[in-house]
């Protein structure tokens, strides 16, 4: 059951305590902030569950999302103090040279989110290398898509004419014929994609060879993965790579608050799955988090108070 902090104690823990987030209005109550993603995107539905819940569960604490660009926008606003708790892949979070950034810790890994690279049925595309010259959207601004897409086309030699949209841009682009294909670093299935695929037949391009090469050159974040034939109407399974999502917090926020947060989010997973209380909208992304992944954060460090809730499970 999740610790039962005094709404007191909560307040001393993390009213007030990051540059540029909202003091508490109230001495008994305390707001986090939590950076979550784009319209059409898994991270905005997510982010909006994980903050009924908290806010439900942790007495005292009240959090609100935060819309954002994905996931480097999401690193961005944490190290700047914006936000309390973010979402984001774990590879737009490991540079090149195998650094992480400082002050940043995860709570836990949720779900792993597959690369999709989706064209139109009647597309000359056929492979990825018929990509090399394309229009190409590359995701949003400051996403996880972005990191990723531009990684995999560096290490496969293919040189785009790259676009930058959001998930939701990007599948009217490529429904209207403005781009040729899109990529979508997202959870199985995704709003967009699935829309998308209802109205018009679509295909997705295996990325087998791509995801080798990533694993090969960086092995933490990656790992190959397949999308299921029942994920998209009319789209056989496709292979590609994944990558793992994680929610992080800065450092600063105190163990016992992460404590309880982590509490929450691994014994209430059955209710995380609905997309908000009502329970209306399935969130089938939710469906993986579980105690024996959520440890597994790579190179990310858990926060203190993860740690302990982790230890505490064991005991």
């Amino acid at each position: 059951m999740v610790r039962h902090l005094s709404r007191r104690a909560l307040l001393l823990a993390a009213g007030g305590s990051l540059a540029g987030c909202s003091r508490p209005a109230e001495v008994d109550q305390v707001q986090l902030r939590l950076a979550t993603g784009p319209e059409g995107a898994v991270y905005r539905r997510i982010g909006g569950s994980l903050a009924a819940h908290i806010t439900a569960q942790v007495p005292g604490a009240t959090v609100v999302t935060v819309p954002s660009r994905a996931a480097t926008d999401n690193i961005r606003k944490l190290m700047a103090g914006e936000v309390h708790l973010g979402l984001s892949s774990l590879d737009a979070l490991t540079a090149d040279d195998g650094s992480v950034p400082a002050g940043l810790s995860a709570v836990c890994r949720l779900y792993d989110s597959h690369l999709h690279l989706v064209v139109m049925a009647g597309s000359p595309v056929e492979e990825f290398a018929d990509l090399r010259g394309r229009r190409v959207s590359l995701g949003a601004r400051d996403s996880g898509t972005e990191f990723t897409s531009l990684r995999v086309l560096k290490v496969g030699g293919i040189e785009a004419e790259g676009r930058y949209l959001s998930q939701a841009e990007s599948a009217a682009a490529l429904r209207d014929g403005e781009i040729d294909a899109m990529f979508s670093l997202t959870g199985v299935p995704t709003p967009a994609i699935t829309e998308l695929a209802r109205q018009h037949a679509v295909r997705i391009i295996p990325l087998v060879a791509q995801a080798a090469k990533l694993f090969e050159q960086f092995a933490g974040p990656y790992a190959p993965a397949t999308i299921p034939a029942t994920a998209y109407a009319g789209v056989p399974a496709t292979r590609t790579v994944a990558v793992p999502n994680l929610l992080l917090v800065r450092d600063d926020l105190p163990a016992e608050l992460v404590h309880a947060i982590t509490d929450t989010i691994f014994t209430h997973t059955r209710t995380i799955t609905s997309a908000g209380r009502g329970g209306a909208e399935a969130l089938p992304e939710a469906w993986h988090i579980n105690v024996r992944t959520g440890i597994s954060t790579g190179p990310i460090a858990l926060h203190p108070g993860a740690v302990s809730w982790f230890r505490d499970r064991k005991r």
